[in-house]
C-alpha cells in the first residue's frame, strides 16, 4: 500500500487540470510556511489541517477534476475559518460543509474500497451507503474537534447546537450526492498504482 501511495505521489502530472490540481497543493503548502510568521498559531493550525487532504488526493490517484475539486475545498474551507467568513456570509458554513464532507467522503471511499474495508460487490448501491455513512462520521468528528476548540483552546468558534447539527446535515448531504456519483463514475485515474 505505502508503495502505491509513493507511486502515484510521483507520477508527473500529465493533464492541465493535473498541472493545476498541483499547483494548487504548492501553494497550500506555501500558505502554510508563510502563516507561520504572519498568522496566530490558531490560524496556522486551521490552514495546516488542509495539508493531509490535499496530499492524500494525490497519493490516491484521484482522477484530475476530482483531486483539484479536493485541493480547492478543503483550503477554501480552511480559509474560511481564518477569514471569518463563516460569521460574516450567512449560509457559507453549510456550503462549505457540504462540498468539504463531500470530496472528503469521496477520499474515504477510495480508501476503504482499496484497502478490502468496503467488499466490492459490484453493486451501485454500495457506493451511496459507504459514502454517505463516511461523510456522516467524518461530520461528526469534525464537530467534535470544534467542541473541543471552543471548550479547551478559544471560546471564539462558534459552537450551538443548531449550529452542529446543521453541519452535519449539510454534510451528510453532501457525502449523499458524492456516493450517487460514484456509483456511476469511477473516482480514481485508470493508470493510478492501486493500493
Amino acid at each position: 500500500m505505502i508503495g502505491a501511495l509513493y507511486a502515484n505521489l510521483k507520477r508527473p502530472p500529465r493533464t492541465a487540470a493535473e498541472w493545476t490540481a498541483d499547483a494548487v497543493r504548492a501553494a497550500a503548502i506555501l500558505l502554510v510556511l508563510v502563516s507561520l510568521f504572519v498568522l496566530p498559531a490558531t490560524d496556522t493550525a486551521v490552514l495546516s489541517m488542509a495539508l493531509p487532504a490535499v496530499m492524500l488526493s494525490r497519493m490516491l490517484g484521484l482522477r484530475a477534476g476530482l483531486d483539484l475539486l479536493t485541493c480547492v475545498t478543503v483550503i477554501v474551507a480552511a480559509g474560511s475559518n481564518v477569514l471569518d467568513l463563516y460569521r460574516s456570509w450567512t449560509g457559507w458554513d453549510l456550503v462549505v460543509h457540504a462540498a468539504c464532507t463531500g470530496v472528503l467522503a469521496a477520499v474515504a471511499l477510495v480508501v476503504l474500497d482499496d484497502s478490502g474495508v468496503v467488499p466490492r460487490t459490484g453493486r451501485r448501491r454500495t457506493p451511496i451507503v459507504v459514502a454517505t455513512t463516511a461523510g456522516l462520521a467524518l461530520s461528526a468528528v469534525w464537530e467534535m474537534v470544534e467542541w473541543f476548540g471552543y471548550r479547551f483552546i478559544t471560546d471564539s468558534i462558534f459552537v450551538t447546537y443548531d449550529d452542529t447539527i446543521g453541519d452535519m446535515v449539510a454534510g451528510g448531504l453532501g457525502a449523499l450526492v458524492v456516493g450517487i456519483l460514484a456509483s456511476r463514475v469511477r473516482l480514481t485515474r485508470g493508470d493510478r498504482a492501486a493500493l
